[in-house]
């Protein structure tokens, strides 16, 4: 990529203009997690003069630039099997949780005053509901007036995390979905427009009228975007909250699945968001650039221990200590140079 090279050219000038600065970690993949990580890069740099290049790229993007070790790591929403991690010498864990929202652009509706449950969102997104005054929409919103416009589907066009999880709630919800469309980090989608990571379905929401969406809520906050509450696995009516987000994940078992990969969606729960999920970084068992995959494992170290505060100013959930402390005690067996030496990982 252009682009990327263009960026890695700009780090290495940096480079030597500052000779104070300590060399860029370079990363790329999902933009579920961009706006905590572009945070945390920011702070880190302040603090240890080390500088983050994240390219927020999407999933698919992240998962072929690790597995073809142009970046020191990758990023994914959609988390890798056992047997793919082995096939490509990496190692995989969960850096931070959030939530996906359904968002919509009805003028006079505010965020949070429209309510969907799954069935009735697969069915928007299969295109067998099609006008926002539906009776399944007017039956979950007794006390707002519905246009009867014509709904503009947006999701993504890239490989992607989000969908991922998105099209894998749909398939838990709706066995329509699941026998029709199913889940991957790229689908068949029967109806609407693709628009690139979740800043493209951001900006293609906020400028079509009528449009529904999907998008991680810190894009739908800092975009002042109108996002659904949502009826979750227990019948409930909830919003995207940090509380709900965390209600969601508080059973995960994440040792059960090779990889700490654990899906979040449809967890139950009285106060669970049904569309949680985890983000996970990708890095090489053996890396080539051992100075960089150390550094980036620093990075790693230091959010995991001080970036909870910044993850939750952005409605993001930290992992639990325990499974950050189980995390590290994986790298320092996993993770080693060319002669067997682990990459001994401190927090600062």
């Amino acid at each position: 990529m252009n682009h990327f090279r263009m960026m890695a050219v700009v780090g290495i000038l940096a480079a030597t203009v500052l000779p104070a600065a300590a060399a860029e970690i370079s990363g790329a993949g999902a933009t579920f997690p961009y706006p905590i990580y572009a945070k945390w890069a920011d702070a880190y740099k302040k603090q240890t003069g080390v500088g983050l290049n994240y390219q927020s790229i999407g999933s698919g993007g992240g998962i072929k630039q690790i597995e073809a070790r142009t970046v020191i790591f990758g990023a994914s929403d959609a988390p890798l099997t056992g047997d793919v991690l082995e096939k490509n010498g990496l190692v995989q864990f969960p850096m931070v949780m959030g939530g996906i929202v359904p968002v919509v652009n009805l003028s006079g509706i505010k965020p949070g005053e429209l309510v969907i449950d799954g069935p009735t969102l697969a069915k928007i997104y299969l295109g067998d509901i099609t006008k926002w005054n539906d009776p399944a929409l007017r039956k979950l919103n007794p006390h707002v007036k519905l246009p009867s416009q014509a709904i503009a589907v947006v999701h993504r066009s890239d490989g992607s995390g989000t969908t991922f999880n998105f099209a894998y709630y749909l398939s838990q919800v709706s066995p329509k979905w699941k026998s029709q469309v199913g889940y991957n980090t790229s689908v068949e989608w029967p109806v609407g427009i693709g628009a690139k990571g979740n800043e493209g379905v951001s900006n293609n929401s906020a400028q079509t009228k009528g449009s529904i969406g999907y998008v991680e809520y810190a894009y739908a906050l800092q975009n002042k975007l109108t996002y659904m509450k949502m009826v979750n696995k227990a019948g409930n009516v909830v919003a995207p909250t940090s509380a709900a987000f965390q209600a969601a994940a508080a059973n995960a078992d994440w040792n059960s699945v090779p990889g700490y990969g654990v899906i979040l969606a449809n967890q139950p729960g009285a106060e669970s968001w049904p569309m949680t999920a985890a983000t996970f970084i990708l890095i090489p068992r053996q890396p080539r650039d051992i100075a960089a995959a150390t550094a980036a494992l620093k990075f790693f170290a230091w959010a995991y221990a001080h970036g909870a505060k910044m993850a939750e100013s952005l409605d993001y959930v930290p992992m639990p200590k325990k499974v950050v402390g189980e995390i590290e005690a994986m790298w320092s067996k996993e993770i080693k140079d060319g002669s067997g030496k682990p990459l001994h990982v401190t927090a600062r």
